[in-house]
């Protein structure tokens, strides 16, 4: 059994499905042996079984219609074939032989739907793998794929129907993935490191004592600290000078990272689709880049008066350059004929930058972008520290001068969880925005 889920955990309709509906597919499976020139099935006979190839080598051979030329491919060790089983009144498509001494799982298309009929969302993700494998790799015409793409009506109700009748969105399959990741080992993995890390803390500072952590406060002290209605140090969750400095520290990470996207997505663009802008530009802004924000601190308080607009311009230094860069890269990765193809077909130079460079370079602008967000917090906290007069950085800074130790840990601590919420936001959008991209990773693609 665990043998058939891995198996089945390698093919490409059944890669999104959790280890429970995993384990009832393998416990529909069956093993079959097959020698060299054996045919499994052929064109025109009665679709009853999907297979999974465990070993060995098929040849699938389908005849094109009107003339048209044969389509043959070999499957091999976690390639399935036999996809006429899940397809209603379907007769076989191909025929199939081994190549070689073969091990084949099979699975009985009837009782595969019967079972999505019990979790038709997961039934859904698997059909529309299935029909994406069909079209992709066997090259058939999506009508007929698009008869997989659905599980039958009979296996949900009507209400059902109207909710899942388009196909899935890049925010349901977004969800669904989310889904998942809930009923895997990973967030109980990370709980796990998390409780670790925290046994670690206590036991170095409070029980063992050990040297280097003598001065550090303790886990107990610290959370009693953060919770408490009337903290010694005078912030906690329960002060409202806590959330006034989330709120300046928020503030100023939300103008840097909104000015460091317009400008450094804009700039990325045409250093990356332009040579010639790329060679006037890209050495200034290499020469600039590795400058450490601490030696922008003189600068910026120079050039910006009052205290605010020198903290937004050291906090927007470095998510610039970060998003800058990536977006750069983002077009450089793009082959160039797909613009050749663009070009060919008619449209102009703005077409192919806003058709196929802007959304080719997506999936590293926002690479860049959850890099940009995390080092604006850095800059952040650096700026604040020099000229700030409120924030999170303000509060670290002032509270290892006054030697209140628990308030340093309560920022810390507060700044690692806005800043993986703001990470997580830019994440969140940056699959909203590219539903292509989730689609096709939920899909299979690469």
């Amino acid at each position: 059994m665990d043998q058939i889920s891995a198996l089945l955990k390698r093919a490409m309709p059944f890669q999104m499905v959790g280890p429970d509906v995993l384990a009832s597919i393998a416990g529909l499976a069956k093993w079959k042996s097959h020698a060299k020139g054996d045919v499994i099935y052929q064109m025109g006979a009665e679709a009853d079984d999907i297979y999974l190839v465990s070993s060995g080598s098929v040849q699938h051979t389908m005849t094109g219609n009107n003339g048209a030329a044969a389509i043959e491919k070999t499957m091999r060790s976690g390639d399935v074939f036999g996809w006429a089983a899940v397809m209603p009144a379907q007769a076989r498509l191909a025929t199939t032989v081994c190549l070689e001494r073969t091990e084949l799982v099979r699975i009985n298309g009837a009782a595969l739907i019967n079972l999505f009929k019990s979790s038709p969302v997961i039934g859904d993700v698997v059909m529309s793998r299935f029909a994406t494998m069909i079209t992709r790799e066997f090259g058939i015409a999506s009508s007929v794929a698009d008869k997989v793409r659905r599980l039958p009506q009979g296996a949900r109700s009507t209400a059902e129907l109207k909710v899942q009748s388009a196909p899935p969105t890049g925010l349901a399959l977004t969800m669904f993935r989310f889904s998942q990741w809930i009923s895997s080992p990973k967030p109980y993995l990370m709980l796990t490191g998390f409780a670790i890390l925290l046994g670690l803390w206590h036991f170095t500072v409070t029980v063992w004592e050990l040297p280097r952590f003598e001065s550090m406060p303790g886990l107990t002290v610290v959370v009693k600290e953060m919770f408490s209605q009337n903290p010694v140090y005078g912030l906690s969750v329960f002060t409202p000078e806590y959330y006034q400095h989330i709120g300046v520290s928020v503030r100023r990470v939300a103008i840097a990272f909104f000015l460091a996207t317009v400008l450094g997505v804009s700039l990325g663009l045409f250093l990356g689709w332009s040579k010639k802008f790329r060679e006037f530009v890209f050495p200034v802004f290499e020469i600039l880049r590795p400058i450490p924000i601490l030696a922008w601190v003189p600068l910026a308080i120079l050039m910006f008066a009052g205290t605010e607009t020198p903290v937004i311009f050291l906090t927007f230094l470095a998510s610039f350059f970060a998003t800058a860069l990536n977006t750069m890269l983002g077009v450089e990765s793009i082959d160039e004929s797909y613009s050749r193809a663009a070009y060919c077909l008619g449209a102009n130079k703005w077409q192919v930058f806003r058709e196929v460079i802007t959304p080719g370079a997506m999936p590293f602008i926002f690479t860049g972008l959850q890099i940009s967000v995390g080092v604006a917090w850095f800059s952040l906290v650096a700026g604040e520290m020099v000229s700030g007069q409120f924030g999170l950085g303000y509060v670290i800074n002032t509270a290892y001068t006054m030697v209140t130790y628990p308030t340093i840990i309560i920022g810390m601590i507060t700044l690692g969880f806005v800043g993986y919420t703001t990470s997580a936001m830019v994440r969140f959008a940056g699959n909203y925005m590219m539903q292509w991209r989730v689609r096709e990773l939920a899909l299979g693609g690469n």
